[in-house]
């Protein structure tokens, strides 16, 4: 049997941003971030967008829209906003942690 090589195309991280996304529906990249570093350990707000990028381009996630949001921030007036929901290819498993937060965070 040969060996595979290369890295293997799954991630726990995505997965897990997957299983966010089960319960939320739809969201932009910042608001996964913050549900993701509440629930999980720590990853860095780069390492989550790049897998949202990569799972966009794997079909687990899909772009719903794209929103321009007018406000103050500090990088200036306006802010542009990805919101993503689950691909076809998209296998959520169900995650106690995340359901567990959810519900604590809808009360």
């Amino acid at each position: 049997m040969e060996k595979k090589r290369g890295r293997p195309a799954g991630s726990r991280i995505r997965q897990q941003l997957i299983e966010i996304l089960y319960i939320c529906k739809k969201a932009y990249g910042y608001e996964l971030y913050k549900h993701f570093i509440n629930i999980y350990p720590k990853a860095t707000m780069r390492v989550v967008y790049y897998h949202l990028k990569k799972g966009v381009a794997m079909d687990e996630f899909e772009v719903e829209e794209i929103k321009k949001e007018e406000g103050d921030y500090s990088w200036g007036s306006h802010a542009e906003k990805i919101y993503y929901k689950l691909g076809n290819q998209a296998r959520p498993k169900g995650d106690q942690k995340v359901e567990e937060y959810f519900s604590k965070s809808r009360k």
